[in-house]
């Protein structure tokens, strides 16, 4: 009887000894600016990593440059050649971001290699916008579209925290029901 109060015991404090990690996943991403490569690095649960260093290389290492994330965890790095880019930055506690932009991306722009449009299907006239505009509107989105992806990301990280709480609590649940049968058992006999 010691030994079952001690076992229930131990199990009811096993949770507050072994306190749960609290996982994230890092969130990284690079997209293309007005004359700039434009990016974010941060964590799923919405945290932005700022004042990170952030090294950029092309495949073969060959470091080509490097930039630091501003308090918002953005950053922006100006390329030369034309060549895949991979971002990498070391967040500490084993949490490393590394995203690339194919070198097809990066030529497109530097205007190394345009893109031909057909006269046909060139827009005419008022339906031709500047670039000014279209430049002014990807950088509008952009800054929209980034604290939807941040919230997406953090929702996800929650849901797959919430399955592992519920699948903990379902293995309690069974040990409880195991030890109520045991207990009944005991009764019986007793």
């Amino acid at each position: 009887m010691i030994r079952a109060r001690a076992l229930a015991l131990a199990l009811l404090l096993m949770p507050a000894l072994a306190l749960p990690a609290a996982a994230h996943k890092v969130i990284a991403a690079v997209y293309l600016g007005a004359n700039t490569i434009e990016g974010e690095i941060g964590f799923s649960d919405g945290d932005m990593a700022a004042g990170v260093p952030v090294t950029v290389t092309d495949p073969a290492g060959r470091v080509l440059g490097e930039t630091v994330t501003d308090a918002e965890g953005l950053f922006s790095f100006t390329p030369i050649d034309p060549v895949t880019h991979v971002f990498r930055a070391d967040l500490g506690a084993g949490h490393v971001a590394q995203v690339t932009l194919p070198a097809e991306e990066v030529a497109r722009l530097l205007g190394k290699a345009a893109v031909t449009v057909p006269a046909a299907a060139a827009p005419q006239g008022d339906a031709a916008a500047p670039a000014a505009d279209t430049a002014a509107i990807a950088a509008l989105l952009r800054d929209e579209l980034r604290p939807l992806r941040q919230d997406i990301a953090a929702y996800k990280e929650k849901n797959d925290l919430q399955t592992i709480l519920g699948g903990i609590g379902y293995i309690f649940g069974l040990f409880g029901i195991g030890f109520y049968i045991a207990a009944r058992r005991r009764m019986a006999k007793g």
